[in-house]
């Protein structure tokens, strides 16, 4: 249905420009790079460091590269999205046709580990909803590069969203009491699953291990203790990190910090001159047509002489928006080949820990979020 939506909303633009969708582009991932080369036969380096980027210029606009990494047998699409930094929504739509339970052995997985900064102001922490990803850019020292933090967050599923805005972390805390709002209450008690008025810290409680409290009334920044639902909308309108995460991110953040809660589905971005585009699935619930969202961005670009884009790239990035994949791709080197060949092949270091919840419960965990997540919309 929601495939449906987004095909309807952007066929006049693609109509306009005569394109079609980029399965040609995706199609060629897990095969060959514009030299040619098998992804087998290339070298296998370290993986980038999942989080932390330094921008080498204030024009730059995009961090990090894309990287490949092979599956084993016993990987999950969830497995490898938390080792790498990524959510599993980003992690599904870079791989689209990939069993997320059973990739299998051998399978290249196209990790997303290539960003389009937000256009906003670069301070304090930054939410782009739609792509569902928190960045942070902590105040530089004199005379040294900007730093820039990026995490997977979870948002609020349909009827629970997440508000936009300018707002601030006005407290913090380690190891916090959840006081369970009433609307929750009740939507829990209706499921057969009551909640108690307040939930100690421990392994119940969805807050975590770490709380920032944002100056927007019953909005947090928080842990989980459910982290196979970061990536995707299954909150109650709270953002969720890996525990991990948050736990950087809490010590690096202070009471006043300025949150800026954004919805950018589309980006465009430039790293060493080059213009790239970055698309996602639009929020279901998104107030603002793609179409009209994209045509304002569309217009305001130029190319690499300050020229507007002309009709053939206006096209491409048509193309790109109409099949998201949360990937920034070159807006001028369009061909089938040129994600692949910026692609590293990266060693496969996921460990396999004992205690980790089994298969068939993380699917059963993922499953029930989406549940919940499309009773919400269809309510």
């Amino acid at each position: 249905m929601l495939l449906l939506k987004r095909a309807l909303l952007l066929l006049p633009l693609l109509a306009v420009g005569g394109c079609t969708t980029l399965d040609d582009l995706w199609s060629s991932i897990g095969k060959r790079g514009a030299d040619g080369v098998p992804l087998a036969e290339r070298p296998v380096g370290e993986p980038l460091h999942p989080n932390d980027f330094v921008l080498a210029s204030p024009e730059q606009s995009v961090v990090g590269e894309p990287q490949v990494v092979f599956a084993r047998g016993e990987d999950t699409l969830s497995d490898l999205a938390r080792e790498y930094g990524l959510g599993y929504d980003e992690i599904i739509a870079a791989n689209p046709g990939i069993d997320p339970w059973l990739p299998g052995e051998g399978t290249p997985i196209v990790l997303p580990t290539q960003y389009v900064l937000p256009d906003v102001e670069r301070r304090g922490v930054v939410l782009n909803i739609a792509s569902k990803r928190l960045f942070y850019f902590p105040e530089p020292a004199e005379g040294e590069q900007q730093q820039v933090l990026t995490y997977p967050i979870g948002i609020g599923r349909v009827g629970w969203e997440t508000p936009l805005g300018d707002t601030t972390v006005i407290s913090k805390a380690k190891n916090p009491h959840w006081w369970v709002p009433a609307s929750v209450r009740r939507e829990h008690a209706e499921m057969g699953d009551p909640l108690p008025s307040v939930v100690p810290p421990g392994p119940d409680n969805p807050l975590g291990h770490r709380v920032l409290k944002l100056d927007m009334p019953g909005y947090l920044i928080h842990g989980t203790n459910a982290p196979y639902g970061v990536g995707m909308r299954v909150s109650h309108g709270c953002v969720r990190l890996y525990p991990e995460n948050i736990e950087l991110l809490y010590e690096l953040v202070a009471i006043g910090e300025p949150v800026t809660i954004l919805n950018e589905p589309y980006l465009f971005g430039r790293a060493d001159g080059a213009l790239y585009f970055e698309a996602h699935e639009p929020l279901e619930d998104d107030a603002v047509p793609p179409g009209e969202r994209l045509m304002t961005l569309l217009d305001a670009q130029v190319d690499g002489a300050g020229r507007p884009l002309n009709e053939h790239l206006r096209d491409h990035v048509v193309s790109v928006a109409a099949n998201p994949r949360g990937m920034p791709v070159s807006v001028v080197e369009y061909d089938s080949a040129e994600f692949m060949a910026r692609a590293r092949v990266v060693q496969n270091t996921v460990e396999i820990d004992p205690n980790a919840p089994t298969l068939t419960e993380v699917r059963e965990m993922i499953d029930e979020a989406n549940a919940e997540a499309e009773a919400d919309e269809a309510l």
